[in-house]
């Protein structure tokens, strides 16, 4: 038995802990992209859009992921100032949800990690006019080009546009699965972002 079944998640403090641990357990059997998450906006009208994104850091202010603020996620989520992202681990039958409002993370931090990813997906960043129409994969592999000549010497700065998000949870829920679908099933909830957490409790499935 692992240190996680021997342990009742249903009976943790509080989310964040416990989110990093289902994740470092997450990390060692999945076989691609542990912290993959299903994004969730709103546009103007309140249709939503869902999308994989990749989660990038979490500690307790929140849950930090990096994109192209003019693309479609950008501007519902500037729009909006909120999201939702859930997490299935499907070797380890387990999800977590997580919402809250949302803020942009400061320069620094964009700069560090825009700075720690592969030449390649800086340019990438640059070449991308994410999510509007694309004439043909030429007109991409032009613009990398062009870019990459461009910026041939030296460093790759990071672009205006490009920045990271950070969800300031309000709720946390963890999903473990259960024999005939009686699955585990706990909250963690709080009246403010970044305040602390009021309430704790089960679900049913």
């Amino acid at each position: 038995m692992s240190g996680s079944d021997a342990t009742d998640f249903t009976k943790a403090a509080e989310p964040v802990a416990l989110f990093e641990s289902w994740l470092a357990e997450a990390t060692k059997s999945e076989p691609n992209d542990p912290n993959a998450m299903a994004l969730a906006t709103v546009d103007a009208e309140g249709l939503p859009n869902v999308r994989m994104v990749l989660l990038k850091g979490v500690d307790a202010r929140g849950f930090v992921f990096y994109t192209n603020t003019e693309s479609q996620k950008g501007t519902e989520l500037i729009g909006q100032g909120k999201a939702a992202v859930v997490f299935h681990w499907k070797s380890l039958r387990r999800q977590v949800r997580v919402r809250g409002p949302i803020e942009q993370v400061t320069a620094a931090e964009a700069d560090e990690y825009f700075a720690s990813r592969a030449r390649a997906s800086r340019i990438g960043a640059w070449a991308s006019q994410q999510s509007r129409p694309l004439e043909s994969r030429f007109a991409l592999e032009k613009a990398v080009a062009l870019y990459t000549a461009k910026y041939a010497i030296g460093e790759v700065p990071r672009p205006p546009h490009w920045t990271g998000f950070r969800i300031l949870p309000t709720s946390v829920e963890f999903w473990k699965d259960g024999a005939f679908r009686l699955h585990d099933r706990v909250v963690f909830r709080r009246d403010q972002p970044l305040g602390p957490w009021t309430s704790q409790e089960r679900l049913y499935p």
